[in-house]
């Protein structure tokens, strides 16, 4: 017999020769049984020690060899193996031995059973070279994709495996490791989550200049409650409210900028943006693997003033202060003498005009000027064009703040990523303004300006009823004097201010507002989320920006989203919500008009630049002259935050003429208050009264005629238990908004509703509940008492008792099951029937979950009625009163702009690494009109002014499946196809584009969208379809040679809800095409040229049909005859055989540069146009004078470029 004996700790063998080392783990773990028997051989004694259990035996970043040499041999002094059986207890065979081979053995080295406070375990067994192993942790096999090492010692018998990083649920596990036909070895580990905290602070001075090129670094730190770091990794999501963040985004398909903390520390940087601001810079936590909950919405007062529930946040305040840079000056003026109507170089509507070629001689002096630069501790920017308003681009649309200028793009379809930034947008021919940072930590900039503006000054926090948001041009000034701040706005260039209210229907639109020829940038459009059964009670308002969430025509006022708008949001646990689609808009139908406003704001700073910790009192004015519908708008209001919340007071009275009352007036009043009274116990109280003819139609939507107040108590019991009370009383009255059922007024809307019918009743609304946390699950328990009266008639009058139970049950660690049941207990609400609420939540990865909802109605004005819903939801939650901009960008690829958000509205599922699945469904069984508490709900396509409340839903389903790929970046694509079927606003909508490089010259590039009208009584309206095709060839190594191929296909481009007036359909289709090309054999030789195609079809009720075509052909030649002198030759035809109509122009010119600065060009065009049906014949030429002069400064050098001295050089003699 062979003599073997087992230690705690060490294995003591003898043998001859090579023998199987097993280390065993510590007692707390489950041992190797084994039956001890005296072994007869005379062998060496061997002793091996176990490494410590709370160690890795090997460091993966340093001795974790490459995969073609992780496995690695010992030799041993004998190559011989011996192989050792023992005999294990058997308690059930009385004693009987078995024996058991060691390659059935396994033993488990790492980790220790106890309690770490890690999410992720290094894991290292130990078993003999032919055993077949399996470790699991709670019960499922490890990971294949984990990183593994396998330590190989042959001369013992011994394979050593490490599995890395090995993530752990919070909580108990259980660690499991059995080799094939051998005994399970397990270990259970409980993991405890650290209380994490997150610090945020600027490396160095915080702050930089406001240049959009400076940067500003920021680290951070995660750490315990004892302020030690967390050596843990953390995904952590910054935003900012300017500027943005710039370096690799560690995932880019989810919504924010997020950055990988790795051992509790991170770095970032801050570029910062163009405008003079204080900067709230946001980080918040999230830790791997935490279950994501969406977050909870309380309906009771305004998300505007609500602190969400947030994860661990840092917040840190920077300053982009005014970039006093040196001077720059840059422009031209141009002198030319001439024929009337002969200017071939200048605007095409001027060339052989009617008006210009009875003239003889024309002198025209045109001046084009930039210049910015500082002024002592001022920054001045300016611009001045003689010739056209400064926001004017090449197709002659003048937009507010600028836009797009597919000009300024010679080759869109190639494109290079580029961004443009307006920096000094006007929609005339002057900009100016003039700026200063003020010596006072946390005050806003000093300035003056003219030009185009926003009016974030009256939108303060404490707004609602005085807010203002509007994009408005004219003059504006901000000045700070200590702790008052002096605003005064304005507004010259107004038109006709107009507020719809629309209904999604589920698709992406196309949703038409209700005039036409809107003012170019003058939109605002948000989707704002109200309670289902209680209109005009707003939970929620989300921003949307043109490019990154829409696009809009503004000759037929069309939006089209990025992604479908549901009209449902169910939430398995809250309130459930409808969608609206708020937009304000000025528009050409109205009366030109004036506005003046101002605002004193007096901050009680004392020194702290948190904006959001600064108290202040402030008054506004506002007042627009809209002819004989003059409007104005005063009140104050005040912000008092407090270490454990805040108040926030206002008081509104506005001015103004309606067609129905004449002059009316009316006042609106709110107070509210949030505390944390203590860290167990918050409250909230609100008081709101609107009467009902108090207007403004330039902020958030409300209930003319209704007072609500309230107040809100939660209270901690215990760390499972929290308890909930609350009341709140609301009072409608006044007259609601008329039903409309005539086309003539749906179609043709004022801008304030018609007057309808009297409204006069109030409720009242106890609710007491109780929630408890059961394991990782949630219930929740609630009673609601509501008292209903009305003094109008008895549709309303009633109490009802009703039960709501709630469960939140965690399936999986990304899977939650939610169900809400609401349960009257005698009589039934009429507004609030009996209904069930299910929803599945699946977190497919931080910050993106799809929902599936479904919801039942029984009983009440919505009995019988079901909505079904399929989203995906962003759920990332920045800190209170963040907000995250658009960024409005040009991009390349696929028309210029394509699926670009930053957030808002564009947030899809991750497949795969640049491959996302965006999937939508909703159905609404029943329609949802008539009467609510406010007033009728009825079919209408758009409400204006604040009657949103009268606003109803369609019965149907709608479905929605899109997808997108961006991995590869010579080849992106996206599609989509949408659909609505019900008895009322049906619609389809396609959408689909990609874009690539065929070979490193050759890009093409394609572009189909197709959509209806999805507003509600637009059945009948034509589809819309646009197809766009390009093909660009630019060889990246020689430039010598562009060309760019393009065809573009229109169905009913112009189409608008007008034409269902005349009761008869039309419509149209166009086909463009065009080419162009440019070469440059040398650096004097450049030949252009370009021919395009439009042919156009229009059809009126399906028998009249008109055809026409126009074509147009443009050649150009440039020659250096040296440095100094230049040739040019050029001729343009236009013509349309169809109406006989043709023009022609050429023109050549000669020019010598007197100066690098100063050119004086001699030459001569003509041109001629033959209209059959208007004027004939026409012709204009002759010879013309040029002379343009390049500005290089202005007044006193201000501007001039100071060419830098030669620096002195150390000399090389001698150092041969």
């Amino acid at each position: 017999m062979k003599n073997f004996s087992l230690n705690k700790r060490d294995f003591i063998l003898t043998a001859c020769g090579a023998v199987t080392v097993l280390p065993t783990v510590s007692v707390s773990a489950q041992s190797i049984v084994i039956q001890k028997q005296p072994v007869d051989l005379d062998l060496p004694e061997l002793n091996l020690g176990v490494e410590d259990d709370s160690e890795a035996l090997f460091s993966p970043p340093i001795s974790q060899p490459e995969a073609e040499n992780r496995e690695q041999k010992v030799e041993g002094s004998n190559s011989d193996s011996l192989s050792l059986t023992v005999e294990e207890d058997n308690q059930q065979n009385q004693n009987s031995s078995v024996p058991l081979s060691l390659v059935n053995q396994v033993s488990m080295i790492t980790p220790q059973a106890g309690v770490i406070n890690t999410k992720t375990t290094n894991i290292t067994i130990g078993h003999h070279p032919e055993a077949k192993i399996e470790v699991t942790v709670n019960g499922k096999a490890i990971d294949n994709t984990i990183n593994s090492y396998t330590h190989k010692d042959e001369s013992q018998q011994l394979h050593t495996q490490i599995w890395y990083n090995v993530p752990l649920s919070e909580g108990e596990n259980t660690i499991t490791a059995q080799a094939q036909g051998g005994n399970p070895v397990s270990v259970k580990v409980i993991v405890e989550q650290q209380t994490a905290k997150i610090s945020l602070n600027p490396v160095g001075e915080p702050s930089i200049p406001a240049d959009g090129r400076s940067n500003i670094d920021f680290q951070g730190k995660i750490t315990d409650e004892n302020g030690n770091l967390i050596n843990q990794d953390f995904i952590v999501t910054l935003s900012s409210d300017a500027g943005k963040f710039i370096g690799a985004d560690y995932k880019p398909d989810a919504p924010g900028f997020q950055v990988l903390a790795r051992g509790g520390e991170f770095t970032a940087t801050l570029q910062a943006g163009n405008q003079a601001q204080t900067v709230k810079v946001s980080a918040v936590l999230e830790s791997l693997g935490r279950r994501v909950s969406p977050p909870q919405l309380s309906p009771s007062i305004y998300s505007k003033n609500t602190s969400p529930h947030l994860d661990s946040a840092a917040v840190t305040y920077i300053e982009f202060v005014t970039n006093l840079r040196s001077s720059l000056a840059t422009g031209t003026v141009n002198l030319r003498i001439g024929a009337g109507g002969s200017d071939y170089w200048g605007s095409f509507r001027d060339f052989v005009k009617p008006e210009e070629i009875t003239k003889s001689t024309t002198v025209d002096l045109d001046a084009a000027v930039f210049a910015t630069g500082k002024v002592g501790e001022w920054l001045f920017t300016g611009a001045y064009n003689s010739d056209r308003p400064l926001n004017q681009d090449c197709n002659g649309d003048n937009r507010l703040f600028g836009g797009i200028q597919s000009c300024e793009k010679q080759y869109p379809v190639y494109g290079d990523d580029s961004t443009v930034t307006s920096t000094a947008p006007s929609i005339d021919s002057v900009y100016a303004r003039i700026e200063r940072n003020p010596n006072i930590k946390g005050a806003e900039a000093d300035y003056l300006m003219w030009g185009d503006y926003n009016t974030q000054e009256f939108a303060r926090q404490s707004q609602l009823y005085t807010a203002t948001t509007r994009q408005l041009h004219g003059f504006k000034s901000n000045f700070n004097i200590g702790n008052l701040q002096v605003t005064g706005l304005f507004a010259n260039n107004i038109q006709g201010f107009q507020r719809d209210t629309i209904t999604p229907n589920g698709t992406s639109g196309y949703y038409f507002v209700s005039r036409r020829s809107v003012i170019p940038g003058s939109e605002s459009v948000f989707i704002e989320a109200e309670e289902i059964n209680r209109p005009g009670t707003v939970i929620k308002r989300q921003p949307l920006y043109r490019g990154s969430d829409y696009e809009i025509d503004y000759d037929r006022g069309t939006i089209l989203f990025r992604r479908p708008i549901l009209a449902t949001e169910l939430n398995p646990l809250q309130t459930s919500l409808v969608n609206r689609i708020v937009v304000t808009y000025q528009n050409e139908a109205g009366e030109d008009s004036q506005l003046y406003g101002g605002r004193l704001q007096y901050n009680l700073r004392n020194g702290n630049s948190n904006v959001d910790k600064t108290a202040f009192l402030g008054a506004s004015y506002l007042k627009e002259n809209q002819g004989t519908q003059d409007f104005q708008l005063y009140g104050i209001d005040f912000y008092a935050p407090f270490a454990s919340g805040s108040i926030i007071g206002e008081y509104a009275r506005s001015q103004h003429n309606t067609f129905n009352f004449g002059d009316v007036s009316g006042s609106a009043y709110r107070i509210e208050a949030n505390s944390n009274i203590s860290e167990s116990f918050q409250g909230q109280a609100y008081y709101r009264s609107v009467t009902e003819n108090f207007a403004n139609n330039a902020t958030w939507s409300f209930a003319p005629g209704q007072t609500r107040y309230g107040a809100n108590i939660t209270a901690k019991v215990t760390d499972t238990t929290s308890l909930q009370l609350g009341y709140d009383h609301e009072e409608n009255f006044g007259i609601a908004a008329a039903e409309q059922t005539q086309f003539f007024d749906l179609f043709n809307p004022q801008p304030l509703p018609i007057p309808g019918s009297k409204i006069d009743n109030s409720l009242s609304t106890f609710k007491a509940g109780i929630q408890q946390k059961i394991g990782e699950s949630d219930v929740k328990v609630e009673y609601v008492n509501r008292s209903r009266e009305d003094r109008v008639n008895n549709q309303f009058e009633g109490t009802a008792n009703q039960l709501v139970s709630s469960l939140n049950l965690p399936l999986t660690q990304s899977l939650n099951f939610r169900a809400q049941n609401e349960l009257n207990l005698n009589e039934n609400d009429p507004l609030y029937p009996n209904r069930t609420t299910l929803g599945l939540d699946w977190a497919l990865y931080p910050g993106v979950t799809m929902r599936l909802a479904h919801q039942f109605f029984d009983g009440g004005l919505l009995k019988g009625n079901n909505i079904t819903s399929l989203d995906t939801l962003v759920e990332h939650k920045f800190t209170e009163d963040t907000t995250i901009n658009g960024r409005y960008s040009i991009l390349s690829g696929i028309d210029g702009m394509n699926d670009q958000g930053t957030i808002g509205l564009n947030h899809r599922l991750r497949l795969a690494p640049g491959f996302k699945l965006d999937l939508g469904y909703e159905r609404v069984f029943n329609d949802i009109f008539g009467n609510t508490a406010t007033g009728i709900r009825f079919a209408q396509p758009y409400a204006t002014g604040q009657s949103a409340s009268s606003l109803g839903l369609f019965e149907g389903s709608t479905y929605s499946i899109g997808m997108e790929y961006t991995d590869n970046p010579n080849f992106n694509a996206n599609a989509r196809f949408e659909y609505r079927d019900g008895n009322q606003s049906n619609n389809t909508v396609i959408t689909a584009g990609a874009s690539g490089k065929i070979t490193p010259a050759l890009t093409a590039a394609v572009r189909y969208k197709q959509a209806g009208g999805a507003n509600q009584l637009l059945e009948g309206l034509a589809d819309t379809a646009n197809l766009r095709l390009g093909l660009a060839y630019r060889d990246p190594n020689s430039d010598k040679f562009n060309a760019l191929l393009k065809y573009e296909y229109r169905q009913n481009p112009s189409i608008t809800p007008d034409t269902l007036l005349s009761g008869s359909g039309n419509g149209s289709i166009d086909h463009l095409f065009s080419a162009e090309a440019i070469y440059a054999p040398s650096w004097q030789w450049e030949l252009y040229g370009k021919y395009a195609f439009r042919n156009s079809s229009s059809y009126l009720a399906n028998n009249f049909t008109n055809t026409s075509s126009v074509n147009l052909a443009q050649l150009r030649a440039n020659y250096q005859l040296g440095y100094r002198t230049d040739l040019a030759i050029e001729g343009r035809w236009i013509g349309q055989p169809s109406e006989d109509y043709s023009e022609f122009g050429v023109a050549v010119e000669a020019g010598y540069y007197l100066t690098p600065d100063f050119r004086v060009g001699v030459g001569y065009a003509f041109g001629s146009a033959d209209d059959r049906d208007f004027t004939g014949y026409r012709s204009a030429g002759g010879p013309y004078l040029n002379v343009s002069f390049k500005v290089n400064e202005l007044f006193g050098g201000f501007g001039r470029q100071r060419v830098a001295p030669p620096q002195q050089e150390e000399s090389l003699t001698g150092q041969r």
